[in-house]
């Protein structure tokens, strides 16, 4: 079977969905891969994929630009006549989406989010609302990684319930997030993994530590990721007051996993959060936002929940969490809550059930 996903990140694709990708040729099925050229690109054509360069504007809309990708995918689709179409990704499940439709090609679509359009009411969710109807109305299957965003497109009229399939996230590889010792560090060390911008969650996050350290708590908060939006300056401001390290994009985020006592996530929306699933599988408890796509990894003894745009509820977890004796009982119990609900065999196990 030629088998054609279209994404709109290499990093994305080869980190969340390379294992998935290897089970499909590994039952013969030839893959070809449209998306950005990339670092990760090579990796793939080395598993055996054929790659496809196609640009991405990952961020807002431009009319220009989306019909360009749609009428790219139209193309593709008649050169490469795939069987099924895999998209990921706003973009990619449109335009590939709509594109699909037209060629009348078999095709499932991965809400990996539902990103920034939904949530406000307005011109720009109408119009993602439509062309989401539009774009997965005729869809094989339409798998999201929470129960939440599948409600709420299923409510805008975008999806039909019978056709959908809530996966556990894109899972994650228990081996290589295995369990690591627990730290013994003289004072809490707590770890954000993202990128950093507004709606993970990250001015709460400054603000919290900012009133812990104010009342005498002993913490210290690294930071790992990618600027999204301009925070050199309050980073290079907390660096200096010495409670904070910002290390920047990191291609293996597990020494920092190994050196935290707690991970925290306090963000506004997720499909699934994998750092929270990465974090945990890795015996660290965690401390992240009581939203579908964040709240599904934890369970009771493993982390704790604080309420999205609330500093105090923040602090307060977080509070908690310097003051408790059972942050390695909490990993554990985390770790194997993780195996049991989200392990990455049981995912790709799943989302190929449902492929063919």
């Amino acid at each position: 079977m030629r088998i054609l996903i279209l994404a709109n990140f290499d990093l994305g694709l080869y980190k969340f969905r390379k294992e998935l990708i290897e089970e499909l040729l590994a039952k013969g099925h030839k893959i070809f891969i449209s998306l950005p050229d990339g670092d990760l690109v090579r990796p793939f054509e080395k598993m055996g994929c054929t790659f496809i360069n196609t640009p991405v504007d990952r961020r807002g809309i431009n009319p220009m630009n989306d019909f360009a990708l749609f009428r790219n995918y139209r193309i593709m689709i008649k050169e490469i006549n795939p069987d099924l179409i895999i998209t990921y990704t706003i973009k990619p499940n449109i335009y590939g989406g709509i594109a699909a439709r037209f060629a009348k090609k078999q095709y499932a679509i991965n809400i990996t989010g539902l990103g920034t359009a939904f949530e406000k009411a307005g011109l720009i969710r109408t119009l993602v609302i439509i062309l989401y109807k539009f774009a997965l109305n005729s869809a094989k299957v339409v798998f999201f990684e929470n129960s939440g965003d599948r409600s709420k497109l299923i409510s805008f009229g975008c999806c039909k319930k019978e056709k959908t399939v809530v996966l556990n996230g894109a899972g994650v590889n228990t081996e290589i997030y295995s369990y690591q010792p627990y730290p013994n560090n003289e004072i809490v060390r707590f770890l954000f993994v993202g990128r950093v911008m507004k709606e993970k969650g990250i001015d709460e996050l400054f603000e919290a530590m900012k009133k812990l350290i104010r009342n005498g708590q002993k913490c210290f908060l690294d930071v790992v990721g990618p600027f999204e939006e301009d925070y050199k300056d309050k980073l290079d401001k907390y660096e200096k007051e010495g409670w904070l390290n910002y290390h920047g994009y990191q291609e293996d985020v597990k020494p920092f996993i190994r050196a935290c006592d707690c991970f925290v996530l306090p963000s506004y929306h997720e499909g699934m959060a994998n750092t929270n699933l990465e974090c945990a599988s890795s015996g660290r408890p965690i401390i992240t936002s009581n939203i579908p796509g964040c709240k599904e990894a934890v369970v009771e003894g493993s982390g704790l929940l604080c309420e999205p745009m609330n500093v105090d509820s923040l602090y307060q977890a977080m509070k908690r969490m310097i003051e408790t004796d059972n942050r390695e009982k909490m990993g554990i119990i985390g770790r194997q809550h993780i195996k049991e609900t989200f392990d990455k065999r049981k995912v790709v196990k799943e989302t190929i059930k449902y492929l063919f």
